[in-house]
């Protein structure tokens, strides 16, 4: 589906937001693509007890994106369509189809997230919304950073694994 015209301004934050999750970039793999092909017992792996495994990490980001989002648009806090917050646990006791369903709910969340940051004006980048002590230009390039940060720690995972 096409975008509604933005400003320049902020269709640089959405271009932004979408190379560190899911277009082709300059720094190599985005979070979506560090994902890629991964399986649950993959995703589920820790490199030592009571650090995160894969599928927490994505979780972790989804939550992330749900509330910038809100955060962006002023809403006021709602109800993350999983139970928790920041960092929720993924252990084996979960299925293949919980770990594909997290993955489509972070998809949602980004096509969410992306939707919300189109109805800004270049303006509303200077401002500071309720609940942030930052402008929507510093959470929105957090959100970026984030992805990217987690994709790398993902990379890394994955690596160790073998």
């Amino acid at each position: 589906m096409a975008r509604k015209p933005v400003s320049a301004p902020v269709q640089a934050f959405l271009e932004l937001i979408d190379q560190s999750y899911n277009r082709k970039s300059w720094h190599g793999t985005n979070l979506r693509g560090s994902i890629r092909g991964l399986s649950l017992r993959k995703a589920l792996w820790r490199p030592a007890p009571g650090r995160h495994n894969i599928w927490e990490i994505i979780v972790h980001c989804t939550y992330w994106k749900y509330v910038v989002r809100r955060r962006i648009l002023g809403e006021k806090r709602g109800s993350f369509p999983r139970k928790g917050s920041n960092w929720f646990r993924r252990t084996g006791q979960h299925t293949e189809g919980q770990w594909r369903s997290d993955i489509r709910l972070m998809d949602e969340c980004h096509r969410s997230l992306s939707e919300a940051v189109t109805s800004l004006q270049a303006n509303d980048l200077k401002r500071v919304p309720r609940g942030s002590t930052v402008k929507n230009a510093m959470i929105l390039t957090g959100i970026a950073s984030h992805d990217v940060y987690h994709a790398g720690q993902i990379q890394i995972l994955k690596r160790l694994m073998k």
